[in-house]
């Protein structure tokens, strides 16, 4: 797993997302792509496989994973911090 914070969107990607041309529900549905391309991207580097080959469990188990370590040894050690 990564240690170190992870970044999902920096703020020249959501200063450009805020200034386009779309609704709100556009721009937030735009961060969440972004944001869920990148951490796909992590999960298949963890796994070891592309991020093609990703199935929906395999996000599954890794989010309970990484859910697990959070549990058991706190926000800082888990990718995801909420």
């Amino acid at each position: 797993m990564e240690q170190s914070p992870t970044q999902f969107l920096t703020q020249e990607e959501s200063a450009q997302i805020e200034s386009a041309l779309l609704t709100s529900s556009e721009k937030f549905l735009t961060r969440l792509t972004i944001s869920s391309y990148r951490l796909l991207k992590i999960i298949a580097k963890d796994i070891g496989i592309s991020v093609d080959e990703l199935t929906a469990n395999q996000i599954l188990e890794w989010m309970e994973k990484d859910s697990k370590i959070k549990r058991e040894q706190g926000i800082d050690a888990s990718v995801l911090k909420w």
